[in-house]
C-alpha cells in the first residue's frame, strides 16, 4: 500500500506528542514493506527536496513550516505520489482539508488522525471542516473521540486507535527498585506535578521513596515546591529518559500518579500499567488518563491530592507487579495493525471504488 502521510511537522520542526505519534506510524509502516511518503516541511541540511530516513520518503514542500506555502504545493505533491490514501493530522487543520480536495480529484480516502484542537493554529469553523471533510477520523481516547464528534463529525466515522508501547522491553527489561512511587510526563503548563507533591506531604512521616520524570519549564518550580515541602531529599527529578531507561524505574515501583490536567492520551500511565504498577489518577475534565484505569483492579481515581495520599497507603497491601499482561493488546504491532486494518477498510469501501 502507498500512504502519504500529510503533517507539515515533523518532530525534527515540533516535537509533541502527536509528531511522534506519526512518526512511529510511518516507520511502523514502512517496517512492513508499505510504502509511506510523508509531506512535510524540510528538517534536513542540504538543498535536497527528498530524504530517507528509516524506510519513510520525506518529501520538503517547503524550506521550513509555513503553512500558507504547505498548503498551496500540497495538490501537486499528492498527485505526484499518487497514493492509495492519505493519513493527514489535525493540526494545521487547514492541510487536512486541502488534502481532502485533492485526494477526492485523485480518487483515494482520507484518514485524519485528530490528536488535538490547537486555537493557535486553527478557527473552530477550520476544525469542523477537516473533521466533516475526512473519511474516517482517528483518535488516541475516547475523551478526543467525544470532542470530535462535537466539531460535527458522524459517530460511525471516529474511532479510537490508541497510543502503543513495546511490550518486550517490558517483558525483557531488568528492575530498577529505587523507588516506591512514580510520576511523570513532558513538565509543562499541563503538567499538574504539584498535586503528586502535595500528595506526598501528606506522607512525610512514612517511610517512601519518589521520583519525578520528564523535563520542560515547570521543572523548577517543582523542584522549588519539593524542598519548599520538605521533601527534596525523597524526591528525585530524573529528567527525561528513554524507554529503556524509564521501563525498569516503573518495574521497580509500586505505585505510578497520573495529575495532567491535559492529556489527549496517558501514554507515561500506558508504560506505568504494563509494568505492573498500580495507576492513581487524579480526574481531570481536559485528561483522557481515567480512561485506562476505569474498571482496572489495579486502578484508581482520585480527585485531589489528600485522596491521592490515600490511595498511595491503602494499595500499598496490593502485591507488587513488574509486569501486566493485560496490556500486551497495546504492543507496537498489535496497534499498528489497526491502523492497517482502518486504511484497508476506508480504501475497500471508499465511494469511487
Amino acid at each position: 500500500m502507498r500512504v502519504a502521510v500529510v503533517s507539515m511537522d515533523t518532530v525534527w520542526t515540533r516535537d509533541r506528542p502527536a509528531t511522534r505519534r506519526t512518526r512511529r506510524v510511518a516507520r511502523g509502516l514502512a517496517a512492513r514493506g508499505h510504502e509511506v511518503h510523508h509531506l512535510c516541511a524540510q528538517w534536513w541540511g542540504g538543498h535536497i527536496d527528498q530524504f530517507a530516513e528509516e524506510g519513510v520518503e520525506y518529501h520538503a514542500l517547503t524550506e521550513g513550516p509555513a503553512a500558507g506555502s504547505f498548503r498551496s504545493k500540497l495538490p501537486f505533491a499528492l498527485r505526484n505520489v499518487d497514493p492509495d490514501v492519505v493519513h493527514a493530522v489535525s493540526v494545521p487543520p487547514g492541510h487536512a482539508t486541502t488534502a481532502k480536495t485533492a485526494a477526492k480529484v485523485l480518487r483515494v480516502p482520507v484518514v485524519l488522525d485528530w490528536w488535538e484542537r490547537d486555537p493557535e493554529r486553527g478557527t473552530d469553523r477550520q476544525y469542523r471542516k477537516a473533521a466533516n471533510r475526512a473519511d474516517r477520523v482517528l483518535t488516541p481516547s475516547e475523551t478526543i473521540r467525544t470532542a470530535v464528534r462535537e466539531h460535527g463529525a458522524g459517530d460511525a466515522d471516529v474511532h479510537v486507535i490508541p497510543e502503543s508501547i513495546d511490550v518486550d522491553l517490558v517483558r525483557s527489561a531488568a528492575v530498577d527498585d529505587r523507588f516506591d512511587a512514580v510520576w511523570a510526563r513532558d513538565l509543562d503548563g499541563d503538567a499538574n506535578v504539584g498535586e503528586f507533591l502535595l500528595a506526598l506531604a501528606e506522607l512525610r512521616d512514612r517511610d517512601w521513596t519518589a521520583a519525578v520524570v520528564g523535563d520542560g519549564p515547570a521543572r523548577a518550580d517543582a523542584e522549588r515546591m519539593a524542598a519548599d515541602l520538605r521533601i527534596d531529599d525523597r524526591v528525585t527529578f530524573l529528567g527525561d529518559l528513554t524507554p529503556a531507561e524509564f521501563v525498569p524505574v516503573l518495574k521497580g515501583s509500586h505505585v505510578f500518579a497520573q495529575t495532567a490536567t491535559y492529556e489527549p492520551f496517558a501514554t507515561e500511565l500506558l508504560w506505568a500499567l504494563a509494568c505492573g504498577c498500580v495507576g492513581i489518577v487524579e480526574y481531570q475534565a481536559g485528561s483522557s488518563a481515567h480512561e485506562l484505569v476505569e474498571g482496572l483492579d489495579r486502578g484508581r481515581l482520585v480527585t485531589s491530592p489528600q485522596e491521592l495520599a490515600d490511595e498511595i497507603v491503602a494499595c500499598g497491601s496490593l502485591p507488587e507487579w513488574e509486569t501486566n499482561e493485560g496490556f500486551a493488546g497495546f504492543d507496537h504491532d498489535e496497534v499498528l495493525s489497526e491502523w492497517l486494518d482502518c486504511y484497508e477498510e476506508v480504501v475497500d469501501g471508499y465511494g469511487w471504488f
